[in-house]
């Protein structure tokens, strides 16, 4: 706590130092040290003033100054340089580090400034109308140090590169990802359309209406929804598709644009029977439930009513 809350002072001065900021809030967390500045500047600009303030504060700390304790009272407070004002009455203690910041602070702080080992800004952002600074000092910093580095060999290890192509490897990563997405979506657009036109031919008509029932097994939720869309692009057609899981089933019901039957009645009343829930349009709807051993029961009542 000690080299956190001296580090608190060496910061805080040398960004009212550098850019006139004042330090509003102060907190010391589990893990990191928070302080509110009146910063204002651009988010690039602010990158750019926690560098110069960083080194301005670890020159202070690496010149091992000596961290002096007054106590005197108001009238004599009025006569040092304070970066803040206090507002205590009577007695009042004062830090001073040698040469470079004068504070009225009741807290403990150490006997020098080397003592603070290290200041290390995590990161930044805007609260209360304010920059917040999160970082580290001393014991902190180094153990800050060992996580991240630890993580960032892990991570170039598996990348198979140095740690300082980490950056630059991940970025092509991303935008492989997103070129295979896309790939990916349009092929299940392309397999669901396959599909369905499969599933038409094998339907049957009830009425006017052609009736795809159908339960997966294998299949994720959202290729069941995908394949039910394409279903209903045809016209005269109801599509009661089901995904069964592990320990439950999802349902999709939906319809073509000229059919008149309500898929969100039909829903609602299929998870009812397997106690859960759901709902959606008239033309699409989907839930599901825990009560797998009443989903064929469930399925058969659904296009009974699309039948009715």
């Amino acid at each position: 706590m000690m080299q956190q809350h001296t580090g608190q002072h060496i910061i805080s001065q040398a960004f009212f130092q550098l850019y006139g900021a004042e330090t509003r809030g102060f907190r010391i967390n589990d893990r990191l040290t928070e302080i509110d500045l009146t910063l204002e500047l651009q988010p690039e600009e602010i990158e750019q003033a926690i560098i110069r303030a960083e080194e301005l504060a670890n020159s202070i700390i690496f010149d091992n100054r000596e961290i002096r304790v007054y106590e005197v009272t108001p009238e004599e407070a009025t006569r040092l340089p304070l970066r803040k004002e206090s507002f205590v009455a009577d007695c009042i203690r004062v830090i001073e580090i040698d040469g470079f910041d004068w504070s009225p602070c009741g807290g403990t702080h150490a006997n020098r400034t080397g003592e603070v080992g290290l200041i290390a800004v995590r990161r930044w952002e805007r609260a209360k109308k304010m920059t917040r600074l999160h970082f580290v000092c001393g014991v902190r910093a180094l153990n800050d140090y060992r996580l991240a580095n630890k993580s960032a060999e892990a991570v170039a290890l598996k990348l198979t590169v140095g740690r300082e192509e980490i950056e630059p490897s991940v970025v092509r990563l991303l935008d492989d990802n997103k070129r295979l997405s896309r790939r990916v979506r349009e092929l299940s657009e392309l397999a669901a359309k396959v599909e369905a036109a499969d599933l038409l031919a094998a339907s049957a008509f009830v009425g006017k209406v052609r009736i795809v029932e159908k339960v997966f097994t294998d299949r994720d939720f959202d290729e069941a929804k995908l394949i039910a869309h394409r279903l209903v692009d045809e016209e005269n057609v109801v599509a009661l598709l089901a995904v069964r899981e592990a320990d439950m089933v999802r349902l999709v019901f939906a319809c073509s644009a000229n059919v008149t039957a309500d898929m969100n009645v039909l829903m609602k009343a299929a998870c009812e029977r397997l106690g859960g829930r759901g709902g959606g349009k008239p033309d699409f709807a989907q839930g599901g439930g825990t009560k797998i051993e009443v989903l064929n029961s469930a399925m058969k009542a659904a296009s009974l009513m699309v039948a009715v």
